[in-house]
């Protein structure tokens, strides 16, 4: 045994303090009083859960701020401030700003990270050349995949196909889509599915983005899931337009999504950043109710998307802070429902990332985060701090509880 981490609560457990012995990156043993000639982190009785997952964020457009104007504060405007100053990065600069970003997940207790990164001819392959070293870079703290994506358009854009495919073949493990942004959105759909096919990997797309229900590629994309057998292996993130869906045309959807197998990741900072712009009472919030598709048999994730960039322009990379937000817009108020929120950040992410080495169980790979609360729920609540992270058995960061000082 390399180390004892004494008097712990398992995420999800009955409440019993028990002990977690590491061995080989592995937990090796689960008990109530684990011995060993190792070293022992006593714990006092607080929450241990499998890291958390980001399952949608854009590493290489993260950071950029003081490069970009803000003066409508738009999805139009987001997309052609950053096509402007994307033509200006540099691979070293795309490294730097997502080394910044990584560092700040890590140390807010992620584990697994999906980057979404943009390929086109304005950017041409310097994103995915400044992010892809970082996969083995930063191995020690987080196992990182890039889905590759045309967030400028594809067949309306010359040239982005090609890097696509080049994306593809140099180690992108997920092809996105942005079908928003194309003169035919249901083409890029189509072409989408075929590199998915091609490729053998899985498809996450940036989907229905906007503000009436009226019209929903997830009708297409449903379709395509179930024709060619890639239920679980298809993921819409945003969707915002389910938002504005009555309760019984989102009862519709979500069944047929949970059918096909298409899985929905909801990113409340963007969404409600970006949603609702031309209200101006009774402002719309645009984020689509994900506890309420998990009803119906969706799996779902909750994801930060963009940080400190025209889409977002804040984040500190804490997803139990994102499990917050979406509470708070969402009117999550039960317990039950609480939990959900924090399940959408471990476990069901781990289904979307096709996790299966994950967990807090004997044998699995000692990737967890340890917080400073007793109880999930509660974390969500009160946006618990990451007190520990360990990564295939070894600690990665450290964060000593505050500690008040009284009067003298």
């Amino acid at each position: 045994m390399e180390q004892v981490l004494r008097g712990i609560l398992i995420a999800g457990g009955d409440g019993t303090r028990l002990d977690i012995g590491i061995a080989d990156g592995r937990i090796a043993e689960i008990g109530p009083a684990v011995e060993a000639d190792a070293p022992v982190l006593d714990l006092a009785g607080r929450l241990v859960a499998p890291g958390f997952i980001e399952t949608h964020i854009h590493l290489d457009k993260a950071c950029i701020l003081d490069r970009c104007r803000a003066e409508r504060g738009d999805l139009a405007e987001a997309i052609d401030e950053v096509a402007r100053v994307k033509r200006e990065f540099t691979a070293d600069d795309v490294n730097a700003r997502a080394r910044r970003v990584l560092d700040a997940c890590i140390a807010q207790g992620t584990t697994h990270m999906r980057t979404h990164l943009e390929v086109d001819p304005g950017i041409g392959m310097r994103g995915f050349d400044g992010v892809l070293p970082l996969i083995e870079a930063y191995r020690w703290a987080i196992d990182l995949e890039i889905c590759v994506f045309p967030q400028e358009g594809l067949l309306n854009n010359p040239g982005t196909d090609e890097l696509m495919v080049e994306a593809l073949e140099r180690g992108a493990r997920v092809v996105g889509a942005a079908p928003y942004t194309d003169s035919d959105p249901a083409g890029q759909i189509d072409r989408v599915f075929e590199l998915a096919r091609a490729f053998d990997v899985d498809i996450d797309m940036h989907l229905d983005f906007g503000e009436s229900a009226d019209e929903l590629d997830l009708d297409q994309v449903c379709r395509l899931t179930e024709r060619f057998g890639y239920g679980g292996r298809v993921t819409a993130g945003h969707v915002t337009k389910l938002s504005a869906a009555t309760p019984e045309h989102l009862a519709r959807v979500a069944e047929r999504m949970a059918e096909a197998g298409v899985a929905c990741t909801v990113l409340p900072a963007t969404d409600l950043f970006l949603m609702g712009r031309g209200d101006e009472a009774n402002v719309r919030r645009g984020v689509t109710p994900a506890h309420r598709l998990l009803g119906h048999g969706v799996n779902c994730s909750l994801s930060s998307n963009n940080v400190l960039n025209p889409f977002t322009p804040f984040g500190d990379c804490s997803l139990v802070r994102m499990a917050n937000l979406y509470a708070n817009i969402c009117h999550v108020g039960a317990r039950s429902e609480m939990l959900d929120c924090f399940d959408m950040i471990t476990r069901r992410s781990a289904r979307i990332l096709g996790l299966d080495d994950y967990g807090i169980a004997v044998g699995k790979a000692a990737d967890f985060v340890v917080l400073d609360a007793t109880d999930p729920a509660d974390a969500v609540a009160a946006i618990a701090p990451p007190l520990y992270g360990f990564k295939r058995g070894r600690m990665t960061f450290r964060r000593p509880p505050a500690e008040l000082l009284g009067p003298a």
